[in-house]
């Protein structure tokens, strides 16, 4: 299946359903969007609703360029938006892509919607994508982050130092995690189990 299926693709599974982000979605977002927390380990900021609407007007530009599929994350339950997850950094040739930009709403961290969304990117990259490396990076001082990626199976890579600007001029240490095919049966046995399922994230 060529990779051009996931600019436009929904993913679900009993807990979560991801879509495209589209400009429909303001008001959703800007209910939650508003949260220093959420901001304190990312190289960019929604701290207003200019914010707001660059960060939609540039997630939209991105789908429509290929560049980055950008999804809204859905908690079916309320039938709310929690949050985005993004897959990007896309090499197709080397069947290679990263899962990130990710970030919930104060009232969906620690519930598992973390776990079921990053279950439902994980099948549909090593499914029907046919990727042999899924990889992440976060801030090396965020330790929620690292943790949560711990918990879905990730293995840590190394750190790559310096790697960029933070708001404010701190220069962030980057460190890297991966999964890769070989992998993924056990990460998705662990992942599909309900007492793991459930387990906050």
């Amino acid at each position: 299946m060529t990779w051009q299926s996931m600019f436009s693709t929904t993913m679900e599974n009993e807990r979560v359903r991801l879509r495209p982000l589209q400009a429909s979605d303001r008001d959703a977002l800007s209910a939650i969007v508003f949260d220093p927390d959420i901001w304190r380990y990312f190289v960019s900021r929604i701290d207003d609703e200019a914010g707001l609407d660059r960060f939609i007007e540039t997630g939209l530009a991105d789908i429509e360029a290929r560049k980055r599929a950008v999804f809204v994350v859905i908690d079916k339950p309320s039938n709310k938006i929690a949050g985005s997850m993004c897959y990007g950094n896309l090499a197709e040739a080397d069947g290679r892509l990263e899962i990130g930009w990710s970030w919930l709403g104060a009232g969906y961290r620690g519930t598992g919607v973390n776990r079921f969304a990053k279950l439902a990117l994980l099948t549909y990259a090593f499914g029907p994508l046919g990727c042999a490396r899924v990889e992440f990076k976060t801030d090396v001082l965020n330790e929620p982050a690292r943790r949560g990626l711990r918990n879905i199976g990730a293995k840590e890579e190394g750190v790559f130092r310096s790697y960029n600007v933070m708001p404010g001029g701190r220069r962030r240490d980057a460190v890297y995690y991966s999964i890769l095919a070989a992998e993924w049966p056990d990460v998705k046995t662990m992942l599909s189990r309900p007492e793991k399922a459930m387990a906050t994230s």
